[in-house]
């Protein structure tokens, strides 16, 4: 079974958590307003949970921008949430008290997660709210709307360069050197910093874990161009802990003092190369057991290797992206040789309009396990010839498809 330590969400002190909640510390002391994106998975909410424990209080209260509603109420009523305020009322008599509220408690600075699901409305409150906490109370506060974005895109920008006079006043009050900021993800050393630290987390279960020697592979595997669209050669934490723990949660269940590089590559290709991959599983349901890793040394002749130092000088200077399906792939490219062919080039019954709007782009044959194009033909669902992979998988008859994360038995139809 495996431990909860590999589930359990936690706080790692990273290079992305120290510039964020700096970003986060500033508009707190110098009351300033800031727009700030990172990357999704980045760790934007774990860093303002954090900020969050140590303030102490409600002086930084955050809250999440209302989805689906685009009402101020919705976005008020997180704020009396956030203070442990009822939520009972009419809103037009509730919402003239919200400022009185924030200066009893102390508030100091508002955050709100997700801003780029902020509707104008939203907005509105937010001036409203800070402009009568000026005015009547003498109590200015700090704004940081955290947004999740890629590339160089601005969430909000558009709203905020309207040429209404409210939203010039609205763009007027935030910082005048930092308005708009991007907290870059991690770096190659960056990551070798946390494999470090995570080193010490499970050494309890690992006592000879070495996640560093790891490091310029796991940082190519990391920035590939699914991962990494914007080729910014930066690695989220999110991408990286669910690596990393792939890997553990097998050598742990597997009684290894240290993770296996099988592990590791196999947990980078459920990441990167089945990143969009419907698997269609036996019958008998989605497993729990641990599948056993692809070798390394047997069938394509190809093996990780522990990064020597000058690997991991190259990595340390190169700042660009790595070229990084040549690592990947490596591993995937084997010589031509001759297969029978598979015996279940048959039709699945699964419905076209649900399987369309899923946005699946692969599947996986039940009888082999090669990953192929189901392809509309006369209505149903096509699954092409194809020569069977050199490990078979178990054929009972019945199949499970897993489509808009459910999981659903569909019958499957020989020719």
């Amino acid at each position: 079974m495996t431990h909860p330590l590999f589930k359990k969400d936690m706080f790692v002190e990273t290079a992305f958590a120290k510039r964020f909640q700096q970003m986060l510390q500033d508009a707190w002391d110098n009351r300033s307003w800031h727009l700030i994106v990172a990357d999704p998975g980045a760790g934007k909410t774990m860093g303002i949970r954090d900020l969050q424990k140590r303030a102490g209080g409600r002086s930084v209260l955050a809250v999440v921008a209302p989805k689906n509603n685009d009402h101020e109420q919705a976005l008020g009523d997180q704020f009396f949430a956030a203070l442990g305020l009822p939520i009972r009322g009419h809103w037009s008599t509730r919402k003239p008290k919200l400022m009185g509220h924030l200066h009893q408690y102390g508030t100091e600075c508002l955050i709100v997660d997700d801003a780029h699901d902020l509707s104008l409305e939203h907005l509105m409150l937010l001036k409203e709210v800070t402009d009568q906490g000026r005015l009547h109370y003498d109590h200015p506060l700090g704004l940081c709307l955290v947004a999740a974005g890629r590339g160089d895109t601005i969430p909000l920008k558009e709203t905020f360069d309207l040429s209404d006079p409210t939203w010039l006043q609205f763009r007027r009050r935030f910082d005048k050197l930092t308005p708009f900021c991007r907290i870059a993800s991690h770096s190659s050393e960056e990551v070798r910093a946390i494999l470090a630290t995570l080193e010490t987390v499970y050494q309890e279960f690992f006592p000879q874990l070495n996640l560093r020697q790891w490091t310029s592979s796991i940082y190519a595997w990391l920035t590939h161009s699914v991962l990494d669209p914007t080729h910014s050669g930066r690695v989220t934490m999110d991408n990286l802990m669910k690596l990393v723990t792939t890997a553990l949660e097998r050598s742990y269940l597997a009684g290894e003092p240290d993770v296996r590089a099988e592990w590791l590559k196999f947990a980078a290709e459920l990441l990167v190369l089945r990143h969009d991959t419907l698997k269609l599983i036996d019958a008998a349901g989605p497993s729990t057991e641990a599948s056993q890793p692809p070798s390394t040394e047997q069938g394509n002749g190809s093996k990780i290797e522990p990064e020597t130092k000058p690997e991991r000088e190259a990595v340390q200077a190169d700042h660009e992206p790595h070229n990084t399906e040549t690592v990947i792939t490596a591993g995937e490219q084997v010589q031509p040789v001759k297969t029978p062919k598979c015996t279940f080039p048959g039709k699945v019954s699964i419905k076209l309009e649900r399987f369309l709007t899923s946005s699946t782009q692969l599947v996986e044959c039940p009888d082999c396990g090669r990953t192929r194009t189901l392809s509309p033909h006369k209505g149903v669902l096509c699954f092409p010839s194809h020569e069977k992979r050199k490990t078979n998988t178990p054929n009972t008859g019945k199949r499970w498809a897993k489509i808009d994360s459910d999981w659903k038995v569909v019958g499957v139809e020989r020719k």
